[in-house]
């Protein structure tokens, strides 16, 4: 039980990769707070925790419901020991001149300004817990762009530089902050993405990644695990690639 004792507030955990995080983190022994701002989807998420999780609705552009979620965790089970920032936006396939200021605004106050809210309400509450890990999930696209999705490259890299910058300021209060950058995972958003999961493994997971598929929600909290618990101790302000070789074209 590599969490035993811990508690965890996961965003962005209705469904896909947050949901695979919270049921990891559940089964390795940490309470979980499984926020996201469809709430319906965040109660489905800690039903399959039976008593190790807590739905939370929240919509991580905003401080106050940031602060909330901290707060929900400090009075429910005494303090926060694992933050993580899963919460996103993939705007549509556009270049800038195609993609209209809101939709710019929205990739931005979701992905980037969502990871700061919740950091800077968790941080100090993690510190009085005695420090933990925070994790930023960014991209495969943080490190390699692709043409018609700059704006969700350009958020995912500044998670990359965000983690570095508070792993520096907040080392000596016990707290790690790395990224961990996914590739083409097998989600439902893929599958809508692409018409069906069958479509997107065709077209996005054979040809893009090396190891000829797409990448399974497990595989991802499985590196999420990694980085929350002890096993990762002296590894901060780090980005953890898994992407099925993507970045080694």
């Amino acid at each position: 039980m590599k969490l035993q004792g811990r508690v965890a507030l996961v965003t962005g955990a209705g469904g896909g990769i947050g949901r695979a995080i919270c049921r990891a983190f559940a089964q390795e022994g940490a309470s979980v707070l499984c926020g996201d701002i469809d709430g319906d989807a965040a109660r489905e998420t800690a039903y399959l925790l039976g008593a190790s999780g807590v739905a939370l609705d929240c919509d991580v552009r905003s401080g106050e419901a940031a602060k909330a979620a901290v707060d929900a965790a400090r009075a429910q089970f005494g303090g926060l020991h694992i933050l993580v920032n899963c919460a996103a936006v993939f705007p549509r396939n556009a270049t800038l001149p195609e993609l209209d200021e809101a939709e710019w605004q929205t990739a931005l106050d979701v992905n980037v300004t969502g990871a700061y809210q919740m950091s800077r309400f968790a941080v100090p509450v993690m510190a009085e817990s005695g420090g933990g890990s925070i994790i930023h999930v960014a991209s495969q696209m943080a490190t390699v762009a692709h043409a018609g999705h700059t704006a969700y490259c350009v958020t995912k890299g500044a998670l990359l530089m965000l983690a570095k910058g508070m792993a520096l300021d907040h080392a000596s209060q016990g707290i790690r902050v790395n990224t961990l950058s996914p590739g083409g995972i097998a989600t439902q958003g893929m599958a809508d993405k692409w018409g069906g999961m069958a479509a997107a493994e065709r077209e996005w997971g054979k040809p893009k990644h090396p190891l000829g598929r797409l990448g399974t929600p497990e595989e991802i909290a499985n590196a999420a695990v990694f980085l929350a618990s002890d096993e990762s101790s002296f590894m901060t302000g780090a980005d953890l690639v898994i992407d099925g070789g993507y970045t080694a074209w």
